[in-house]
């Protein structure tokens, strides 16, 4: 299907409206025509040189003087003026309606193909969304749509013109068929010549459009990276390039309007060259002299004239036309749903996990790729129990995370919930059982109340206030200045990123969902953030089943599950005991992190000390000089003063080393690696894994 046809199966919903516009445009060009013959007759009368009895007078002007001849000589004039004023506020009343049902179908279009802009973003997979720019997506979206919609406004107008383009054309045949031919070999010149300014508008068209796109693009860009740019000084860098593409994008609209506006002042300088020469010719076809010829003539020059703007609109038009036509192709591009993918959705409605989720086989590679990111998965997760996934960056974690809510398909294999295949399910059904929590928290610009209700909309106040409770995040709201209602910014921007993980958990709490995914979600996090999300997390997987991704292995310790992947490979699947006592990749990888942890310690544990030292060496000070001054030892006013001042700064001094000493948290007891890594574990459980 071309451009033009897909926007056709819009356009013809409202056959109504686009019938009626070129209807009454048309009607209103009847009218036109009607009064624009009768001036000159009229005239002639009121001067009281009668044309009406002229026996020389063409049919078309015998027939519609008709009616006035009965009529005595000193109103006939009147008469005429009257229908003449008459088909004058007809024929506005008729372009105004013409124009109005014009623009109602214009308005109807766009929000049409809007509507079906914003559903097909929205059920598009998400391979769409991370290849393609989200600032052309916009530009398509508004724009593109818009100037697309202006051409169907546009052919319907064509329409319009040419209709009435034909009927002042069979006025002047009617009038003069000798004129006439002179009239069309002329006018056939003038289209020549503005065949030419056509060509170009389609060039400069298809110009803007792709400048326009690019300059969209750059700007969201610049607006989302605006952190980077100020954190980098690189705002002169970024402003060259924005410039320029500003430049090149004017420098296209300056050289289409340019070349839109040469069209009317060509087709006013050719239109009276036609007229001169067509004045000259008639001496010669028509003769003069009498009043039935001079009649014709100036009938033929005043219709001629009603006519030459309708040509002037159809160059104008057409010219508009090859100017949206880029965009037209954009728009049909961005909305045509054959050359994207969608994800095939199932009829079963999930009423929650029984029993377990597997995954048989499961083996998965991007659209477009042949590099297997998944290959040969077999995993089982029981009801209520928790899976962790470990292992390296670009192991396949999270890819195989995005196939459980079926962001993706495998490529092979499959996911089956209760032994029934994933794909036999209705997607939102699905989802609706699923929550999610990442590093990447997408927290909306709206309140507080409004993200965490966001999963359940229909959530009561006090609902919501037990969520936030449940997930550490009362305290840090009730501390914000409008509490609940506070709004949050861009993506949560004025939070911090552990309150916006703790919004992101109250809002999994609310949700209650049976199946929740936990994708690495406290790995951005400081220490002291880390261990309230962490509580946080532990409260809302309690009794769910739930898959981790994790890259602190502390956090997975007590999982009933941990796999550990290496290039899209399960490598290893144990509890964390097992796991270390084969003393294999995931043995490894945490005994890495338990050095690495140690060193932090012992680090933490020499600033301990030094701290301790310079604060007895600091309270040592200021309680001598406070003494000096209690056992009144000093000599004089000045002497007491002094050392006043002296334990004051003392005291001073003291606070960083207190503040050091206070975020010191306990020490944890000493253990050895690897060997002795599994005993201490169980040890300080107080209790032994079975195996």
């Amino acid at each position: 299907m071309s451009a033009q046809k897909h926007l056709y199966q819009f356009a013809k919903q409202y056959p109504s409206l686009a019938i009626a516009s070129v209807l009454l445009g048309f009607s209103g060009a009847i009218f036109n025509g009607v009064g624009t013959t009768l001036i000159v007759p009229a005239v002639f009368e009121l001067l009281n040189q009668s044309a009406v009895s002229s026996p020389d007078l063409p049919p078309l002007l015998e027939q519609l003087t008709q009616p006035f001849s009965a009529m005595p000589a000193g109103t006939r004039g009147a008469a005429m003026l009257l229908v003449i004023v008459l088909t004058i506020l007809f024929k506005n009343l008729a372009n105004y309606l013409s124009l109005l049902t014009s623009e109602i179908l214009t308005r109807k279009l766009t929000r049409d193909l809007r509507y079906e802009g914003v559903s097909l973003l929205l059920e598009v997979d998400l391979d769409y969304h991370h290849q393609s720019r989200t600032g052309d997506i916009i530009q398509r979206l508004n724009d593109q749509i818009g100037r697309s919609v202006a051409s169907i406004k546009s052919y319907i107008g064509l329409v319009r013109i040419v209709l009435n383009t034909l009927f002042f054309f069979a006025v002047l045949v009617a009038t003069s068929w000798q004129l006439t031919l002179i009239t069309a070999v002329m006018l056939l010149g003038v289209m020549g010549l503005n065949r030419q300014v056509l060509i170009r508008s389609k060039r400069f068209g298809r110009a803007l459009a792709e400048s326009s796109r690019d300059y969209s693009i750059k700007v969201l860009e610049m607006l989302n990276g605006i952190h980077l740019i100020k954190a980098t000084a690189n705002e002169v860098q970024e402003y060259q390039a924005v410039k320029g593409y500003i430049d090149a994008r004017e420098q296209a609209a300056m050289q289409s309007q340019m070349n839109s506006a040469l069209i009317s002042p060509l087709n006013e300088m050719l239109s009276i060259i036609s007229l001169v020469g067509i004045i000259f010719i008639s001496q010669i076809a028509l003769g003069s002299g009498t009043s039935g010829s001079t009649t014709t003539v100036l009938t033929f020059l005043f219709v001629l004239s009603r006519l030459l703007p309708f040509l002037g609109q159809l160059n104008s038009t057409r010219s508009q036309l090859a100017n949206n036509s880029a965009s037209v192709d954009l728009a049909y591009d961005f909305l045509r749903r054959d050359n994207k993918t969608f994800m095939a959705n199932g009829k079963r409605e999930f009423k929650g996990l029984q029993q377990e989720i597997q995954f048989e086989g499961l083996s998965f590679r991007y659209p477009g790729t042949s590099d297997l990111i998944l290959n040969g998965i077999d995993l089982r997760l029981p009801k209520g129990s928790t899976l962790a996934l470990v292992g390296a960056s670009g192991a396949g974690k999270s890819t195989l995370a995005d196939l459980l809510p079926r962001f993706y398909d495998p490529t092979e294999g499959r996911i089956t919930l209760d032994g029934i295949d994933l794909k036999e399910f209705d997607i939102a059904s699905v989802r609706r059982h699923m929550g999610i929590v990442s590093q990447d928290t997408f927290l909306f610009n709206a309140t507080v109340r409004d993200n965490i209700a966001y999963a359940r909309p229909s959530a009561s106040d006090d609902q919501v206030v037990e969520a936030a409770k449940r997930a550490n995040a009362y305290e840090f709201i009730a501390q914000l200045p409008q509490q609940f209602d506070t709004p949050i910014g861009d993506r949560g921007i004025l939070l911090s990123g552990g309150q916006r993980q703790r919004l992101a958990i109250a809002r999994a709490l609310l949700q209650d969902p049976d199946i929740l995914i936990l994708d690495e979600a406290t790995s951005a996090l400081d220490t002291v953030s880390e261990r309230i999300v962490q509580a946080a997390l532990d409260e809302l997987s309690r009794e769910r089943t739930t898959l981790v991704i994790a890259h602190r292995l502390s956090t997975i310790r007590d999982a009933d599950q941990i796999a550990v992947l290496d290039r899209g490979h399960i490598i290893e699947v144990g509890t964390h005991d097992q796991l270390l006592r084969q003393n294999g990749a995931y043995a490894h990888l945490y005994a890495v992190q338990f050095a690495q942890s140690m060193q932090s310690e012992a680090d933490q544990k020499a600033r301990l000390t030094a701290a301790s030292y310079d604060l007895r060496t600091g309270l040592n000070a200021m309680i001598g000089s406070l003494r000096l001054v209690v056992d009144d030892l000093t000599d004089d006013e000045q002497e007491r003063f002094e050392t006043l001042q002296e334990a004051y700064r003392a005291a001073l001094n003291l606070l960083p080393m207190i503040e050091v000493v206070e975020q010191s948290p306990p020490r944890p007891p000493d253990s050895s690696i690897p060997g002795a890594i599994a005993e201490s574990d169980q040890a300080s459980s107080g209790q032994t894994r079975p195996s």
